[in-house]
């Protein structure tokens, strides 16, 4: 009876740990959307934890096959988005309530230390962000008051 119950103890404990471990793996699954701006359909990664969020685009060379990253945020402030390991330049538009309240075109690598980093904030609160490739807010031609729609 007692071997019985050490090996039940043994396939608890297996199970939490395969458990945890897949909670933790399960944060490095970022999910993707559509979205449509300006008459334009756009694959999107969406930056869904806090961990996600803090990484955004950071050390990643490209967004492969998607058009941008799509940050939501439960609460409205003037978001700071700063270029922490990132590889190439970006656009990044700020919406309140699905409307573009403010753009930084081009924004450059920052390859300084973390105190040093350069924080982007827009002119008004907003509650979402999408950052696309610099050049891309030019060629999809998104200004103050164009509306985003999340599929």
């Amino acid at each position: 009876m007692e071997n019985k119950i050490k090996t039940w103890h043994w396939y608890v404990l297996i199970f939490i740990i395969l458990s945890a471990l897949v909670l933790k793996f399960w944060q490095y699954r970022w999910s993707d959307t559509i979205v449509e701006l300006n008459g334009q359909t756009l694959h999107v990664l969406v930056a869904e934890t806090m961990w996600q969020q803090q990484r955004g685009l950071g050390r990643r060379g490209s967004l492969g096959n998607y058009d941008g990253m799509l940050f939501p945020h439960d609460f409205y402030e003037k978001i700071g988005i700063v270029m922490r390991d990132m590889r190439f330049p970006i656009d990044i538009v700020w919406f309140a309530n699905g409307k573009v309240v403010d753009i930084a075109k081009n924004v450059p690598l920052d390859n300084v230390s973390e105190d040093q980093l350069r924080v982007y904030r827009p002119r008004l609160e907003s509650n979402l962000v999408l950052e696309l490739p610099a050049s891309s807010a030019d060629k999809l031609d998104i200004k103050i008051g164009d509306i985003i729609v999340i599929k």
